[in-house]
């Protein structure tokens, strides 16, 4: 597994997959063709099918020379290595041609096919749960201090500034009216739940509500290109910072507890990535909200002193009831049903570390399975419901 890095990225949205990916592919292929007369870049499965939406053609156009770029979106390529494929081609005045092809993987990640990877060095020997459980128990670690035994000394530090931009796109999401850009007429939603007065609200409704609205708030910014934490991508970014930020207001949990829950939540969306996915284009929103969710019920579970086979159920009730979550964002936008999916799901994880806390000792499925069947959903799930607006909400929706 590598660095928990790798799953918290601090960027713009709205999509890892089809925003960050492609700008850091950009950029990577300009760096390699700093003298080219032009560039042209092809878009294939989903990049071709939702990138208007998700302004892809866009941070490539703003990554290359202006006026010396094209994007072309190929909607009919279908023998591609990954549903997030791009051709970056380089012409030049002596009529030489370079030319990559880059996969955008998800979370940000990319890979170039007969390249190299770009992608940092595994630092975790263990590949499932099981065998990190084992590892801790055998060493009296929790698992906020299995993390830190691998990570380097700044990582702490790193959190701290990750925590830091969560909070940030949560103050300023809660505070923002308008229209999200696209063309939807979506209205933020955020400050109105946060604000919203009634004098019979329970203090259980209470705490929902802002649960809610912390959620939208960050799902919201996102929306907008704002900055934001992928958690672990920019479409389910809004879920864990709603969780922690919730357990931090109501249950003032010391900071350093916070630092090492993020830490934890790292763990389990690292051993996604390594096992699964965590991209909508290859598996669908199981690969993200999932994901997501199951991140956020781990960290809480570990905030409330939970063991390691608590913090485990908790993390695996939360991915088992996300299987088989389609991606058909409507217009290709990170608006419908993206925002409300991050506050539906952010009460997910909540039930999921309730439900850990009484039977924990009576479950049967393990985090590893449901991890491995979240991904063999993934490959059976038709391409129209992976991230290309082809399928779902995205065709049944009407003005």
């Amino acid at each position: 597994m590598k660095s928990i890095r790798q799953v918290y990225k601090i960027g713009n949205g709205p999509s890892s997959s089809h925003t960050m990916g492609p700008k850091k592919a950009a950029e990577w292929f300009l760096r390699e063709n700093p003298s080219a007369g032009h560039f042209k870049v092809y878009l294939y499965g989903s990049l071709a099918a939702s990138g208007k939406g998700h302004m892809t053609d866009k941070v490539i156009l703003e990554a290359l020379p202006e006026g010396k770029a094209e994007v072309i979106f190929d909607r009919e390529k279908t023998d591609i290595p990954h549903p997030n494929t791009m051709d970056f081609i380089a012409l030049y005045p002596d009529d030489k041609e370079v030319s990559a092809r880059v996969l955008s993987i998800g979370g940000g990640d990319i890979e170039i096919i007969g390249r190299k990877s770009l992608s940092p060095q595994d630092i975790y020997p263990q590949k499932s749960f099981a065998e990190i459980a084992q590892y801790c128990r055998e060493n009296n670690l929790d698992l906020a201090q299995f993390a830190f035994s691998y990570e380097d000394e700044s990582f702490r530090e790193y959190l701290e500034k990750v925590w830091e931009t969560m909070i940030a796109s949560i103050k300023e999401g809660l505070k923002t009216d308008g229209i999200l850009p696209g063309g939807l007429e979506v209205y933020r939603k955020a400050k109105r739940l946060y604000t919203f007065e009634d004098p019979g609200e329970t203090e259980a409704l209470r705490e929902k509500r802002s649960v809610y609205s912390y959620a939208y708030a960050v799902a919201e910014q996102n929306a907008s290109a704002g900055v934001i934490v992928t958690a672990p991508t920019c479409g389910a970014s809004g879920l864990l910072p709603a969780v922690l930020y919730n357990a931090c207001i109501n249950e003032n949990y010391p900071h350093d507890q916070i630092i090492n829950a993020l830490a934890v939540a790292g763990v389990i969306g690292t051993l996604i990535k390594a096992n699964a996915s965590v991209s909508g284009a290859e598996c669908g929103c199981q690969a993200e909200i999932g994901s997501a969710c199951s991140m956020a019920s781990a960290a809480l579970a570990y905030l409330k002193g939970m063991d390691i086979d608590q913090i485990e159920y908790a993390a695996e009730v939360a991915m088992e009831h996300n299987l088989g979550l389609t991606c058909d964002p409507i217009r290709g936008l990170v608006q419908i049903p993206c925002i409300e999916r991050n506050a539906v799901c952010a009460m997910r994880a909540i039930d999921a570390v309730a439900l850990a806390k009484y039977i924990t000792h009576t479950h049967k499925i393990s985090l590893d399975t449901v991890i491995e069947t979240m991904y063999k959903t993934g490959m059976d799930l038709s391409r129209l419901y992976k991230e290309t607006s082809q399928g779902g909400l995205a065709v049944a929706y009407t003005e």
